[in-house]
Protein backbone atom coordinates (compact mmCIF):
# COMPACT_ATOMS: atom_id res chain seq x y z
CA UNK A 1 0.00 0.00 0.00
CA UNK A 2 1.37 3.40 -0.49
CA UNK A 3 2.79 5.63 2.36
CA UNK A 4 0.95 7.91 3.93
CA UNK A 5 1.64 11.54 2.79
CA UNK A 6 -1.09 13.82 4.49
CA UNK A 7 -0.32 16.89 6.00
CA UNK A 8 -1.51 17.49 9.67
CA UNK A 9 -3.00 20.71 8.67
CA UNK A 10 -5.02 19.19 5.48
CA UNK A 11 -6.58 16.60 8.55
CA UNK A 12 -7.12 19.56 11.18
CA UNK A 13 -8.94 22.48 9.47
CA UNK A 14 -10.49 25.54 10.68
CA UNK A 15 -13.87 26.58 8.77
CA UNK A 16 -17.52 26.82 9.16
CA UNK A 17 -19.84 23.88 10.43
CA UNK A 18 -22.02 21.91 10.34
CA UNK A 19 -20.20 19.83 8.44
CA UNK A 20 -16.54 18.98 6.35
CA UNK A 21 -18.24 17.09 4.21
CA UNK A 22 -20.95 18.83 3.33
CA UNK A 23 -20.10 22.48 3.92
CA UNK A 24 -16.14 22.90 3.98
CA UNK A 25 -15.68 20.29 1.01
CA UNK A 26 -18.48 22.45 -0.93
CA UNK A 27 -17.14 25.70 -0.25
CA UNK A 28 -13.90 24.67 -1.52
CA UNK A 29 -15.32 22.74 -4.62
CA UNK A 30 -16.81 26.35 -5.46
CA UNK A 31 -13.63 28.12 -4.51
CA UNK A 32 -11.68 26.35 -6.69
CA UNK A 33 -14.41 26.70 -9.55
CA UNK A 34 -14.27 30.34 -9.29
CA UNK A 35 -10.42 30.22 -9.79
CA UNK A 36 -10.70 28.05 -12.41
CA UNK A 37 -13.29 30.54 -14.34
CA UNK A 38 -10.80 33.69 -13.60
CA UNK A 39 -8.26 31.25 -15.97
CA UNK A 40 -10.84 30.90 -18.74
CA UNK A 41 -10.45 32.57 -22.54
CA UNK A 42 -14.08 31.80 -23.23
CA UNK A 43 -15.36 33.55 -26.72
CA UNK A 44 -19.02 33.10 -25.69
CA UNK A 45 -20.45 34.98 -22.57
CA UNK A 46 -22.12 32.92 -20.15
CA UNK A 47 -25.56 33.50 -18.54
CA UNK A 48 -26.04 31.41 -15.99
CA UNK A 49 -24.05 28.64 -13.91
CA UNK A 50 -25.78 25.30 -12.77
CA UNK A 51 -25.16 24.10 -9.64
CA UNK A 52 -25.51 19.94 -9.33
CA UNK A 53 -25.47 17.96 -5.62
CA UNK A 54 -25.85 14.25 -5.87
CA UNK A 55 -25.57 11.89 -2.98
CA UNK A 56 -26.27 12.72 0.31
CA UNK A 57 -25.25 16.06 -0.03
CA UNK A 58 -28.97 16.02 -2.02
CA UNK A 59 -30.10 14.14 0.59
CA UNK A 60 -28.79 16.37 3.31
CA UNK A 61 -28.06 19.46 2.02
CA UNK A 62 -30.27 21.72 3.15
CA UNK A 63 -29.92 20.72 6.83
CA UNK A 64 -25.91 20.71 6.43
CA UNK A 65 -26.09 24.58 4.37
CA UNK A 66 -24.58 23.12 1.49
CA UNK A 67 -26.53 25.21 -1.06
CA UNK A 68 -24.90 28.69 0.97
CA UNK A 69 -21.46 27.31 0.97
CA UNK A 70 -21.08 26.35 -2.78
CA UNK A 71 -22.60 29.89 -3.45
CA UNK A 72 -19.79 31.43 -1.16
CA UNK A 73 -17.31 29.69 -2.84
CA UNK A 74 -17.98 30.49 -5.92
CA UNK A 75 -18.51 34.30 -4.97
CA UNK A 76 -14.75 33.72 -3.85
CA UNK A 77 -14.49 32.85 -0.17
CA UNK A 78 -12.62 29.93 0.98
CA UNK A 79 -13.42 27.93 4.52
CA UNK A 80 -10.67 30.05 6.42
CA UNK A 81 -11.93 33.65 5.32
CA UNK A 82 -15.72 33.47 5.13
CA UNK A 83 -17.70 35.04 8.04
CA UNK A 84 -20.51 33.09 9.67
CA UNK A 85 -22.96 35.67 9.26
CA UNK A 86 -22.23 36.09 5.49
CA UNK A 87 -23.44 32.54 5.34
CA UNK A 88 -26.21 33.27 7.12
CA UNK A 89 -27.17 36.14 4.68
CA UNK A 90 -27.04 33.46 1.94
CA UNK A 91 -29.30 30.76 3.37
CA UNK A 92 -32.09 33.08 3.37
CA UNK A 93 -31.90 33.61 -0.50
CA UNK A 94 -29.40 37.13 -0.90
CA UNK A 95 -28.64 37.40 -4.43
CA UNK A 96 -25.22 38.21 -5.30
CA UNK A 97 -22.93 38.51 -8.30
CA UNK A 98 -20.63 35.57 -9.60
CA UNK A 99 -17.71 37.68 -10.69
CA UNK A 100 -14.59 35.85 -12.47
CA UNK A 101 -12.78 35.69 -15.50
CA UNK A 102 -14.86 38.91 -16.47
CA UNK A 103 -18.03 36.75 -16.57
CA UNK A 104 -20.65 38.66 -14.14
CA UNK A 105 -23.78 36.32 -13.11
CA UNK A 106 -26.77 36.88 -10.76
CA UNK A 107 -26.11 33.86 -8.11
CA UNK A 108 -28.18 32.67 -5.06
CA UNK A 109 -29.02 29.72 -3.10
CA UNK A 110 -32.12 29.40 -5.15
CA UNK A 111 -29.56 28.60 -8.08
CA UNK A 112 -28.30 24.87 -6.44
CA UNK A 113 -30.41 21.96 -8.01
CA UNK A 114 -30.71 18.95 -5.15
CA UNK A 115 -30.27 16.10 -7.61
CA UNK A 116 -30.28 11.93 -7.32
CA UNK A 117 -29.19 10.78 -4.26
CA UNK A 118 -28.88 7.50 -6.02
CA UNK A 119 -25.95 8.05 -8.80
CA UNK A 120 -23.28 6.44 -10.85
CA UNK A 121 -20.33 8.45 -10.23
CA UNK A 122 -16.86 7.33 -8.66
CA UNK A 123 -18.06 8.65 -5.38
CA UNK A 124 -21.63 9.05 -3.99
CA UNK A 125 -21.17 12.86 -2.86
CA UNK A 126 -20.24 14.34 -6.00
CA UNK A 127 -20.91 18.19 -7.38
CA UNK A 128 -21.30 19.27 -10.71
CA UNK A 129 -20.74 23.00 -11.67
CA UNK A 130 -21.14 24.54 -14.99
CA UNK A 131 -21.01 27.59 -17.01
CA UNK A 132 -23.89 28.06 -19.46
CA UNK A 133 -25.44 29.86 -22.55
CA UNK A 134 -29.12 28.91 -21.81
CA UNK A 135 -28.59 25.31 -21.99
CA UNK A 136 -25.01 25.09 -23.60
CA UNK A 137 -22.33 23.73 -21.70
CA UNK A 138 -19.26 26.07 -22.09
CA UNK A 139 -17.21 25.01 -19.32
CA UNK A 140 -17.61 22.23 -16.35
CA UNK A 141 -15.74 20.65 -13.77
CA UNK A 142 -16.96 17.47 -11.24
CA UNK A 143 -15.99 17.24 -7.75
CA UNK A 144 -16.07 14.89 -5.35
CA UNK A 145 -16.27 15.27 -1.25
CA UNK A 146 -15.02 12.45 0.33
CA UNK A 147 -14.99 13.25 3.68
CA UNK A 148 -13.70 15.79 6.54
CA UNK A 149 -13.39 18.66 4.01
CA UNK A 150 -10.95 16.74 1.21
CA UNK A 151 -11.91 17.80 -2.57
CA UNK A 152 -11.21 15.43 -5.79
CA UNK A 153 -11.64 16.89 -9.02
CA UNK A 154 -12.41 14.71 -12.00
CA UNK A 155 -9.45 14.33 -14.00
CA UNK A 156 -7.27 15.92 -12.24
CA UNK A 157 -3.42 14.89 -12.35
CA UNK A 158 -2.31 12.66 -9.54
CA UNK A 159 0.45 15.14 -7.24
CA UNK A 160 3.71 14.00 -7.93
CA UNK A 161 3.79 11.08 -4.40
CA UNK A 162 5.86 12.88 -1.87
CA UNK A 163 8.64 11.20 -0.50
CA UNK A 164 8.66 11.48 3.66
CA UNK A 165 11.47 10.88 5.58
CA UNK A 166 8.96 7.80 7.65
CA UNK A 167 7.11 5.96 5.22
CA UNK A 168 4.78 4.02 6.80
CA UNK A 169 0.88 3.37 5.71
CA UNK A 170 0.02 1.63 8.97
CA UNK A 171 0.28 1.22 12.32
CA UNK A 172 2.03 -1.39 12.30
CA UNK A 173 4.78 0.11 9.98
CA UNK A 174 4.85 3.14 12.02
CA UNK A 175 5.56 1.15 15.16
CA UNK A 176 8.38 -0.53 13.44
CA UNK A 177 9.92 2.84 12.25
CA UNK A 178 9.56 4.05 16.20
CA UNK A 179 11.73 0.79 17.05
CA UNK A 180 14.16 1.33 14.33
CA UNK A 181 14.79 4.85 14.68
CA UNK A 182 14.50 4.94 18.11
CA UNK A 183 11.86 7.63 17.98
CA UNK A 184 8.52 8.94 19.80
CA UNK A 185 5.61 9.02 17.75
CA UNK A 186 5.23 12.73 17.64
CA UNK A 187 8.73 13.00 16.68
CA UNK A 188 8.43 11.01 13.64
CA UNK A 189 4.92 12.77 12.34
CA UNK A 190 7.04 16.17 13.02
CA UNK A 191 9.88 15.44 10.72
CA UNK A 192 7.60 14.51 7.97
CA UNK A 193 5.47 17.58 8.49
CA UNK A 194 8.55 19.27 7.72
CA UNK A 195 9.04 17.83 4.85
CA UNK A 196 5.77 18.08 3.75
CA UNK A 197 4.75 21.70 4.27
CA UNK A 198 8.55 22.90 4.20
CA UNK A 199 8.20 25.17 7.25
CA UNK A 200 10.35 25.00 10.37
CA UNK A 201 9.22 22.82 13.52
CA UNK A 202 8.70 25.85 15.14
CA UNK A 203 6.48 27.30 12.59
CA UNK A 204 4.58 23.54 12.75
CA UNK A 205 4.01 23.99 16.36
CA UNK A 206 3.26 27.75 15.74
CA UNK A 207 -0.06 26.44 13.60
CA UNK A 208 -1.10 23.94 15.85
CA UNK A 209 -1.13 26.57 18.63
CA UNK A 210 -3.28 28.70 16.29
CA UNK A 211 -5.71 25.03 15.83
CA UNK A 212 -5.58 24.54 19.27
CA UNK A 213 -6.27 28.17 20.06
CA UNK A 214 -9.73 28.08 17.31
CA UNK A 215 -10.39 24.38 19.32
CA UNK A 216 -10.75 25.69 22.45
CA UNK A 217 -12.49 28.85 21.46
CA UNK A 218 -14.95 26.79 20.03
CA UNK A 219 -15.97 24.97 23.76
CA UNK A 220 -15.50 28.73 25.37
CA UNK A 221 -18.47 30.05 22.74
CA UNK A 222 -20.19 26.93 23.31
CA UNK A 223 -20.20 27.41 27.04
CA UNK A 224 -21.44 30.87 27.02
CA UNK A 225 -24.42 30.27 24.42
CA UNK A 226 -27.53 29.52 25.11
CA UNK A 227 -31.23 29.58 23.18
CA UNK A 228 -32.38 27.45 20.34
CA UNK A 229 -30.14 26.16 17.50
CA UNK A 230 -31.29 26.69 14.08
CA UNK A 231 -33.63 24.71 12.05
CA UNK A 232 -36.79 23.35 12.29
CA UNK A 233 -36.00 20.96 15.29
CA UNK A 234 -36.14 23.42 17.75
CA UNK A 235 -33.32 21.86 20.00
CA UNK A 236 -31.91 23.57 22.73
CA UNK A 237 -28.53 24.11 23.39
CA UNK A 238 -27.60 22.35 26.65
CA UNK A 239 -23.44 22.96 26.86
CA UNK A 240 -23.81 25.99 29.24
CA UNK A 241 -26.43 24.30 31.65
CA UNK A 242 -23.87 20.91 32.20
CA UNK A 243 -20.92 23.25 33.13
CA UNK A 244 -22.79 25.60 35.38
CA UNK A 245 -24.74 22.52 37.31
CA UNK A 246 -21.37 20.84 37.39
CA UNK A 247 -20.36 22.86 40.19
CA UNK A 248 -22.91 21.24 42.37
CA UNK A 249 -21.58 17.84 42.24
CA UNK A 250 -18.95 15.31 44.05
CA UNK A 251 -15.58 15.79 42.11
CA UNK A 252 -15.26 12.54 40.04
CA UNK A 253 -19.21 13.55 38.73
CA UNK A 254 -18.08 17.02 38.45
CA UNK A 255 -15.08 16.09 36.20
CA UNK A 256 -17.21 14.07 33.76
CA UNK A 257 -19.62 16.39 33.56
CA UNK A 258 -17.62 18.92 32.54
CA UNK A 259 -15.97 16.57 30.08
CA UNK A 260 -19.72 16.76 28.44
CA UNK A 261 -20.20 19.72 28.40
CA UNK A 262 -17.01 20.83 26.64
CA UNK A 263 -18.45 18.07 24.00
CA UNK A 264 -21.86 19.65 23.80
CA UNK A 265 -20.06 22.78 23.45
CA UNK A 266 -18.21 23.04 20.41
CA UNK A 267 -20.72 20.44 18.61
CA UNK A 268 -23.31 22.74 19.40
CA UNK A 269 -21.24 25.88 17.95
CA UNK A 270 -20.44 23.02 14.68
CA UNK A 271 -24.08 22.65 14.61
CA UNK A 272 -24.90 26.91 14.55
CA UNK A 273 -22.46 26.78 11.35
CA UNK A 274 -20.22 28.77 13.59
CA UNK A 275 -16.27 28.29 13.21
CA UNK A 276 -14.85 25.01 14.57
CA UNK A 277 -12.14 22.81 13.43
CA UNK A 278 -12.14 19.42 11.29
CA UNK A 279 -10.93 16.85 13.42
CA UNK A 280 -11.50 14.88 11.73
CA UNK A 281 -14.24 15.98 10.45
CA UNK A 282 -16.94 19.33 11.65
CA UNK A 283 -19.56 16.45 12.35
CA UNK A 284 -17.27 14.92 14.85
CA UNK A 285 -15.55 18.57 15.29
CA UNK A 286 -16.35 18.21 19.37
CA UNK A 287 -14.40 15.20 20.71
CA UNK A 288 -10.59 16.54 20.75
CA UNK A 289 -11.95 20.15 21.81
CA UNK A 290 -13.26 18.93 24.65
CA UNK A 291 -10.19 16.35 25.42
CA UNK A 292 -8.09 19.31 24.97
CA UNK A 293 -9.91 21.68 26.85
CA UNK A 294 -9.97 18.89 29.76
CA UNK A 295 -6.47 18.25 29.58
CA UNK A 296 -5.52 21.92 29.78
CA UNK A 297 -8.02 23.49 31.86
CA UNK A 298 -8.79 21.04 34.72
CA UNK A 299 -6.02 18.88 34.51
CA UNK A 300 -3.05 21.31 34.20
CA UNK A 301 -1.35 19.40 31.47
CA UNK A 302 1.04 22.11 29.26
CA UNK A 303 0.76 22.96 25.84
CA UNK A 304 3.91 21.17 24.50
CA UNK A 305 2.46 17.86 25.41
CA UNK A 306 -0.77 19.12 24.19
CA UNK A 307 0.99 19.53 20.95
CA UNK A 308 2.96 15.98 21.01
CA UNK A 309 -0.91 14.31 21.34
CA UNK A 310 -2.20 16.47 18.79
CA UNK A 311 0.97 15.12 16.18
CA UNK A 312 0.01 11.84 17.43
CA UNK A 313 -3.84 12.35 17.10
CA UNK A 314 -3.09 13.25 13.59
CA UNK A 315 -1.31 10.00 12.72
CA UNK A 316 -4.09 7.91 14.07
CA UNK A 317 -6.69 10.09 11.64
CA UNK A 318 -4.44 9.61 9.09
CA UNK A 319 -3.84 5.55 9.14
CA UNK A 320 -8.06 5.53 9.40
CA UNK A 321 -8.39 7.69 6.36
CA UNK A 322 -5.59 5.79 4.39
CA UNK A 323 -7.34 2.22 5.42
CA UNK A 324 -10.91 2.87 5.81
CA UNK A 325 -12.43 6.34 6.16
CA UNK A 326 -13.66 9.17 8.07
CA UNK A 327 -16.47 10.16 5.80
CA UNK A 328 -20.07 9.40 7.10
CA UNK A 329 -21.33 9.21 3.88
CA UNK A 330 -18.83 6.19 2.61
CA UNK A 331 -18.78 4.16 6.54
CA UNK A 332 -21.24 5.86 8.90
CA UNK A 333 -20.17 7.76 11.94
CA UNK A 334 -18.44 5.03 13.41
CA UNK A 335 -15.94 7.19 11.24
CA UNK A 336 -16.72 10.53 11.97
CA UNK A 337 -17.12 10.15 15.92
CA UNK A 338 -15.62 6.90 16.19
CA UNK A 339 -12.29 8.27 14.67
CA UNK A 340 -12.85 11.36 16.61
CA UNK A 341 -12.64 9.16 19.94
CA UNK A 342 -9.76 7.27 18.77
CA UNK A 343 -7.79 10.36 17.88
CA UNK A 344 -9.02 11.81 21.19
CA UNK A 345 -7.89 8.83 23.12
CA UNK A 346 -4.22 8.57 21.80
CA UNK A 347 -4.10 12.40 22.17
CA UNK A 348 -4.84 11.36 25.89
CA UNK A 349 -2.88 9.31 26.75
CA UNK A 350 0.00 10.34 24.86
CA UNK A 351 -0.21 13.70 26.87
CA UNK A 352 0.20 11.83 29.36
CA UNK A 353 3.32 10.09 29.28
CA UNK A 354 2.14 6.79 27.94
CA UNK A 355 4.10 4.67 26.16
CA UNK A 356 3.10 4.14 22.77
CA UNK A 357 1.77 0.53 22.59
CA UNK A 358 -0.61 2.15 25.51
CA UNK A 359 -1.66 4.99 23.10
CA UNK A 360 -2.03 2.13 20.46
CA UNK A 361 -4.30 0.35 22.68
CA UNK A 362 -6.20 3.18 23.85
CA UNK A 363 -7.35 4.54 20.24
CA UNK A 364 -8.19 0.94 19.52
CA UNK A 365 -10.87 0.53 21.94
CA UNK A 366 -12.49 3.55 21.62
CA UNK A 367 -12.54 3.30 17.66
CA UNK A 368 -13.58 -0.75 18.54
CA UNK A 369 -16.59 0.45 20.58
CA UNK A 370 -17.82 2.69 17.91
CA UNK A 371 -18.01 0.31 15.47
CA UNK A 372 -21.45 0.05 12.83
CA UNK A 373 -21.99 3.27 13.99
CA UNK A 374 -24.64 4.82 11.83
CA UNK A 375 -25.05 8.03 10.51
CA UNK A 376 -28.51 9.11 10.61
CA UNK A 377 -28.92 12.69 11.24
CA UNK A 378 -32.68 13.80 12.47
CA UNK A 379 -33.78 16.43 9.62
CA UNK A 380 -30.63 16.13 7.61
CA UNK A 381 -29.15 18.63 10.60
CA UNK A 382 -26.32 18.07 12.61
CA UNK A 383 -28.21 17.94 15.53
CA UNK A 384 -30.00 14.47 16.61
CA UNK A 385 -27.93 12.60 17.41
CA UNK A 386 -24.56 14.51 16.47
CA UNK A 387 -23.96 16.63 19.81
CA UNK A 388 -24.63 14.52 22.07
CA UNK A 389 -22.78 11.45 20.69
CA UNK A 390 -19.98 14.13 20.20
CA UNK A 391 -19.95 14.08 24.07
CA UNK A 392 -20.64 10.33 24.30
CA UNK A 393 -17.30 9.96 22.28
CA UNK A 394 -14.98 12.12 24.87
CA UNK A 395 -16.37 10.41 27.44
CA UNK A 396 -15.45 7.27 25.77
CA UNK A 397 -12.45 8.25 24.62
CA UNK A 398 -10.96 9.04 28.49
CA UNK A 399 -12.46 6.48 29.51
CA UNK A 400 -9.66 4.15 27.01
CA UNK A 401 -6.93 6.10 27.90
CA UNK A 402 -8.07 5.11 31.69
CA UNK A 403 -7.95 1.45 31.05
CA UNK A 404 -5.17 1.47 28.64
CA UNK A 405 -3.10 3.10 31.58
CA UNK A 406 -3.68 0.94 33.39
CA UNK A 407 -4.09 -2.86 31.52
CA UNK A 408 -1.58 -5.65 30.95
CA UNK A 409 -0.23 -5.12 27.32
CA UNK A 410 0.12 -8.78 27.11
CA UNK A 411 -3.44 -9.16 27.00
CA UNK A 412 -4.55 -6.73 24.73
CA UNK A 413 -5.64 -8.55 21.83
CA UNK A 414 -6.66 -6.27 18.89
CA UNK A 415 -4.73 -4.15 16.85
CA UNK A 416 -5.27 -0.82 15.86
CA UNK A 417 -5.09 -1.96 11.83
CA UNK A 418 -7.28 -4.67 12.90
CA UNK A 419 -9.98 -2.15 14.30
CA UNK A 420 -9.44 -0.16 11.22
CA UNK A 421 -10.01 -3.18 8.87
CA UNK A 422 -13.19 -4.16 10.44
CA UNK A 423 -14.38 -0.36 10.12
CA UNK A 424 -13.32 -0.49 6.53
CA UNK A 425 -15.53 -3.67 6.08
CA UNK A 426 -18.51 -2.82 8.62
CA UNK A 427 -18.54 1.13 6.01
CA UNK A 428 -18.84 -1.55 3.14
CA UNK A 429 -21.75 -3.45 4.07
CA UNK A 430 -23.43 -0.69 6.10
CA UNK A 431 -26.74 -0.22 4.06
CA UNK A 432 -26.65 3.56 2.00
CA UNK A 433 -29.65 4.88 4.54
CA UNK A 434 -27.43 4.87 7.24
CA UNK A 435 -24.60 6.34 5.76
CA UNK A 436 -25.87 10.05 5.99
CA UNK A 437 -28.26 10.05 3.61
CA UNK A 438 -31.28 10.56 6.90
CA UNK A 439 -33.24 7.53 5.38
CA UNK A 440 -33.15 5.38 8.01
CA UNK A 441 -32.59 5.20 11.82
CA UNK A 442 -33.43 8.11 13.71
CA UNK A 443 -33.55 9.99 11.38
CA UNK A 444 -37.28 8.30 10.45
CA UNK A 445 -38.28 7.60 13.77
CA UNK A 446 -37.65 10.54 15.51
CA UNK A 447 -40.23 13.07 13.75
CA UNK A 448 -38.67 16.37 12.67
CA UNK A 449 -40.09 18.87 14.80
Amino acid sequence: MTAITTSVFELFKIGPGPSSSHTIGPMTAGYRFYNAVDDLNLDVQPDNIEIRLYGSLSATGKGHGTDRAVVAGLLGFSPDNVECEFLEALAEGSSHQFESGGISIPLSVKDVVFAEVENDFPYANTLLLRLRKGTEVLFEQEYYSIGGGFIKLKGQQEEIPRVLPYRYSNMDELKAILTDEGLRMHQAVLVNETAITGVSEEEVYEKLDAILDAMKLSVENGLSAEGILPGPLGLHRKAKRLYENSAQTNAADKFLLRLNAYGFAASEENAAGHIVVTAPTSGSAGVIPAAIYALEEDLGISREKVREGMLVAAALGFIAKHNASIAGAEVGCQGEVGVASAMAAGLVAYANGLRFWRVENAAESALEHHLGLTCDPVGGYVQIPCIERNAMGVVRAYNAYLIASVENEIFHKVSFDEVVQAMAETGKDMNSKYRETSLGGLAVSVPNC
